[in-house]
């Protein structure tokens, strides 16, 4: 038995997904040169008077994500993510709470971090991020709304209200 299942034992084909999903990760770690890059998972949902997308973006502060308008009706977020963990001091154990090394890793650190760390499963995702989205409808881009909460990066953005007809007299 394995220490750690890679797949369910059931049917499922999430893993099947989820290796479509990564394709660009797996491509990239053929070659070295490649910047990791990965695409965050989102939900996009649309009310009456606005869009609604829900993005997980686990670990990532506030300060490493970015939200603009690349053109009127086309939200694009973007960012980085970096491997943060926390080690014991040789001779201290995690539950004694003492003095904790914390180590980030990213790109270009990677070799190095290697070097110090054994991984038995590296799953997380690293690297830079980039979403973009269309909208069919012109979007209110002032009023645009987003909050990061727990992991969870919602994104407010309202629609324009409708441009009403103005009559023009004749002089």
């Amino acid at each position: 038995m394995s220490l750690f299942r890679t797949f369910p034992t059931s049917g499922d084909f999430a893993p099947l997904f989820r290796l479509l999903d990564d394709y660009d990760v797996h491509r990239a770690s053929r070659g070295q040169t490649a910047v990791r890059s990965f695409a965050p998972r989102f939900d996009v949902r649309e009310t009456s008077d606005a869009y609604h997308l829900d993005g997980e973006l686990p670990g990532i502060p506030q300060q490493n994500i970015e939200i603009e308008f690349s053109d009127p009706q086309t939200l694009v977020i973007k960012g980085r993510s970096e491997r943060e963990y926390s080690s014991p001091e040789a001779g201290e154990s995690a539950a004694q709470g003492g003095g904790s090394d914390v180590v980030k890793t990213s790109d270009k650190q990677v070799t190095k971090s290697e070097g110090q760390h054994r991984f038995w499963v590296s799953e997380r995702s690293i690297g830079e991020f980039h979403r973009s989205f269309s909208f069919p409808t012109n979007v209110d881009q002032d009023k645009v709304k987003a909050s990061l909460k727990n992991g969870i990066l919602a994104v407010v953005v309202p629609k324009a209200s409708a441009p009403s007809g103005k009559k023009i007299t004749i002089e």
